[in-house]
């Protein structure tokens, strides 16, 4: 198949790419750096020409609800109208497991406007939600840390290896599309501080962490709120075998 990735320089959507090729599929990376612009369109319908599916595992980042879903809305609907136009048949998106349950989150907010452009929109589709991937603890901790400490929530979480999530995504674009694809987790769950105490620990790094619901994460994401529904997709990388391949390098 010819399948295109949207944020295909990024962490899954790079993931994403390397399956597809690894199964024999001609991959079309959708990037601003591969000279695809999903801000402004440039570049997109000659991408997507001859393009049976398409996966969407771009990011943003807004510090704020309303450019969150301003960000989400305006790439999601250029790049569905695009689709729309090159006759895609099926679009997979990348969600977040938890997050019609949370309301005070501005990247949530934005997800649930990205999956509602998408359920209503023109093209066929796959929504498939995830939870935390196995390196979201260290990366929580660097957002905060200053003069080596970090605040960090003590969330419950059942995190997903990032080659999991990318070996799911490659199999669910070249299948049909099913609507809401069952959630897709870890085999374990896991308290994120201790997730990144032992991450920090593994890549040799010393920092003091603050456990805290007063910093990224309020209380409405405490508890099971962000763990899978019935019925998930469990992936089969433990969040101990990630860590193994983080280990730092040992001096010679």
């Amino acid at each position: 198949m010819r399948v295109a990735v949207a944020g295909a320089t990024g962490n899954i959507g790079s993931l994403t790419c390397a399956v597809l090729r690894r199964q024999g599929h001609e991959v079309v990376g959708i990037s601003r750096s591969l000279g695809v612009d999903l801000a402004t369109g440039e570049g997109l319908d000659a991408a997507l020409r001859g393009v049976e599916a398409v996966v969407d595992a771009t990011n943003i980042a807004a510090a704020d609800r309303e450019g969150s879903v301003e960000r989400f809305a305006h790439l999601t609907r250029t790049l569905l109208a695009a689709e729309e136009r090159a006759g895609v048949g099926h679009h997979v998106l990348l969600s977040i497991v938890g997050i019609h349950r949370v309301e005070g989150n501005p990247h949530y907010a934005g997800k649930r406007e990205q999956e509602r452009l998408v359920e209503n929109g023109p093209v066929p589709w796959t929504i498939v939600p995830a939870t935390q991937f196995h390196d979201f603890a260290a990366m929580v901790a660097g957002w905060t840390e200053q003069d080596g400490a970090a605040a960090i929530a003590p969330l419950l979480v059942q995190p997903i290896a990032p080659a999991d999530v990318a070996e799911i995504l490659a199999e669910v674009a070249v299948g049909g599309p099913v609507g809401r694809h069952p959630d897709i987790a870890g085999p374990q769950t896991q308290d994120l501080v201790d997730m990144a105490r032992r991450t920090l620990h593994a890549q040799g790094r010393r920092v003091r962490l603050v456990p805290t619901w007063s910093g990224v994460f309020g209380t409405s994401m405490a508890g099971e709120v962000l763990l899978p529904g019935e019925g998930a997709r469990i992936a089969p990388t433990t969040f101990e075998e990630w860590l193994d391949s983080q280990a730092a390098p040992s001096a010679t």
